[in-house]
């Protein structure tokens, strides 16, 4: 038999594979295991053939496997495939829906990250792990100390700094027991201070010696952490065909509800990767508070904007405009050059 195309639906221990000939026709259907669904799609697909997958958790490296055996790889969003989903949800009608959803002309893919890919979007997963635990000790800690009395600062620089003052304290009302608690507790919030720094120097490590990193962060509102995590998250940018598309990936595009030739534009989209968008518009507004006074095209550009708008409205104008300029760096491999920014 001769396989046009083959979706697969992976998971842990089971993989569901649907593959169609020519003629559209299903004509290997199979459940296979995870030690030899590789070898069993190598026996029974000839080299050339278009494979599918969802874009999750072990698609990448089994893409990447695939790929080295000349087989042509197709990723797709999970939101892109469950329309094609017929009745109930099982790991049959899942297998048919990716096959069917890759075989539309105007369908959307993925592209394969690479091992170093993965390795820096590693980093950055595992260092907002540890900002959120931080955050959530520090607010564990406020809510104890509360108990007692004490009004813990609500910045983090300062709750560092009121820790050691709460434990010399004699006469504050706190226990020796829950002194005792209280220092393990500033332990733990130092032991994170520590990990954190710790992937903020494996961050500025590879900032500095990634070439598109270093030219990323030209970019006003770009420092080594969104440098990494876009190079992490788009690679060289070929998945998308212009910087709209990849700023409407990140979410930084507006919504619509449109109807009868009448255009209603929303809020932003919020799609696609937060973690990376919050990154971006966390830097417009650091360029928004530092662009008063400044005679530069983007400068300007920004103040009149806020001048006319909400300062999120124009946080998030802005970090499309950084969205769009970086897709065309990672692209064409070009510098950042003012000159030529339309404003």
């Amino acid at each position: 038999m001769k396989l046009m195309r083959v979706g697969v639906d992976l998971a842990k221990n089971v993989f569901q594979v649907h593959g169609v000939d020519r003629q559209e026709k299903p004509v290997w259907c199979r459940r296979l295991s995870r030690k030899d669904w590789l070898k069993r799609l190598l026996e029974t697909v000839e080299p050339g053939c278009e494979i599918g997958m969802e874009s999750c958790s072990g698609a990448h490296h089994w893409a990447r496997q695939l790929q080295q055996q000349s087989f042509t790889v197709k990723l797709i969003a999970p939101q892109f495939v469950k329309p094609y989903v017929k009745s109930n949800k099982n790991d049959v009608n899942d297998a048919e829906a990716i096959c069917e959803a890759m075989s539309r002309p105007s369908m959307r893919f993925v592209a394969v990250k690479s091992v170093e890919q993965q390795d820096i979007q590693a980093v950055h997963r595992v260092r907002s792990e540890l900002l959120r635990q931080r955050t959530a000790k520090a607010n564990q800690i406020r809510g104890l100390v509360a108990e007692y009395g004490l009004v813990a600062p609500k910045d983090l620089s300062q709750l560092r700094r009121a820790l050691p003052a709460w434990l010399e304290e004699p006469e504050n009302g706190l226990t020796d027991r829950f002194r005792g608690l209280l220092n393990g507790l500033w332990g733990d919030l130092m032991g994170l201070d520590e990990r954190v720094a710790e992937l903020d120097g494996e961050i500025d490590t590879i900032a500095q010696h990634d070439p598109a990193a270093k030219r990323l962060q030209r970019l006003r509102g770009i420092g080594p952490i969104t440098a990494t995590a876009l190079v992490a998250a788009v690679g060289g940018g070929e998945q998308f065909a212009n910087g709209r598309q990849m700023s409407a990936a990140l979410g930084l595009t507006p919504r619509q509800h449109s109807s009868g030739g009448k255009e209603r534009l929303l809020g932003i989209s919020k799609r696609g990767d937060s973690y990376l968008r919050s990154l971006l518009i966390h830097g417009a507004r650091s360029v928004i508070r530092t662009a008063k006074g400044k005679d530069d095209p983007l400068s300007q550009w920004v103040t009149r904007l806020v001048a006319r708008s909400h300062p999120n409205v124009a946080a998030a104008a802005l970090a499309n405009k950084t969205a769009r300029i970086a897709w065309a760096m990672l692209r064409n491999g070009t510098d950042y050059e003012p000159q030529r920014l339309a404003c």
